[in-house]
């Protein structure tokens, strides 16, 4: 049975994410705080939304994908925001990179209303997205997941259940975008030292990759960090920003040491601090690398 969705925060990841369920023949109601980025979803057949509240009115499960913390708080709990209007026993799948507290304690608001919350955030960039091929991290109650599982087919190629507890997926979702910062600055370095010493970046990278490290990030990113090409962007540097950060907050308040977070995280202020242009991927980080071994582009 299609159900009715709805879909809040329309950047290029929930475009992608809502096109699918629109696709996949669902009823969809969006809403975003920006304009002119339902136009596309509104032509495929989408109801705009004047508000979160006004978006979920008649939802069963609605989707949030946004920038940060204090927007997920802001229209879950804020005036006109999800919990003023969502029916008891509908779902949230909150897909944004938050920290773990975050959707926990939004959880036990959704309880306190009669609704549930489930942590879902993704792996994947937007064109992975809008090719349905994302892999979806799932924390929370265990019939809220069975519910949001037929759902998640046009999104996703496999799904991890992360069991009961709803800060879990955030947990794996920090330390899988952690690993990949690690990853850039690992090639970032070796691609820069093989160039110092006369070897070409692009042999190196395409040794890596088939050999010892033929695995998707490698090859995505590496590639990018191989040509020093940073466009498209997947993600910006400001986000990835703000993810790290969340990381070494998790990592003080757990007592974990993690000084090469800090490195990339560094790596990433300074880009943004550089005022990077928007369309550059958050892999640009990498050119701090090059630029610290005498390297001007």
């Amino acid at each position: 049975m299609k159900e009715h969705i709805a879909f809040i925060g329309l950047g290029h990841m929930g475009q992608a994410m809502a096109t699918n369920l629109l696709l996949a023949g669902h009823r969809l109601t969006v809403y975003n705080r920006t304009g002119g980025r339902t136009t596309a979803l509104e032509e495929r057949g989408a109801r705009v939304a004047d508000s979160p509240a006004d978006a979920v009115r008649e939802a069963q499960v609605v989707f949030t994908m946004v920038t940060d913390d204090e927007a997920l708080v802001e229209l879950t709990t804020g005036p006109d925001g999800i919990l003023e209007t969502l029916g008891a026993g509908a779902v949230h799948a909150s897909c944004s990179t938050v920290a773990p507290g975050t959707n926990a304690k939004l959880a036990q608001a959704h309880a306190e209303k009669g609704s549930h919350l489930v942590a879902s955030p993704v792996f994947g960039k937007p064109i992975v997205a809008a090719t349905g091929q994302l892999w979806v991290c799932l924390s929370g109650p265990a019939e809220a997941k069975a519910r949001l599982a037929p759902l998640l087919l046009p999104l996703s190629q496999g799904t991890f259940d992360l069991g009961d507890d709803v800060g879990a997926a955030n947990v794996v979702k920090l330390c899988g975008n952690f690993m990949l910062g690690a990853a850039i600055e690992a090639m970032a370095e070796a691609f820069t030292l093989a160039e110092k010493c006369g070897v070409s970046r692009e042999q190196v990278y395409e040794i890596m990759t088939t050999s010892l490290f033929d695995s998707p990030a490698y090859r995505s990113y590496g590639r990018m960090i191989a040509d020093e090409d940073y466009k498209p962007a997947g993600a910006a540097p400001f986000l990835l920003q703000k993810d790290l950060r969340l990381t070494l907050a998790e990592a003080r308040e757990h007592k974990v040491p993690m000084p090469v977070a800090n490195i990339v995280l560094d790596h990433l202020t300074a880009t943004v601090a550089r005022h990077t242009s928007a369309d550059e991927d958050w892999t640009s980080f990498a050119r701090r690398i090059s630029e610290g071994a005498g390297f001007s582009r």
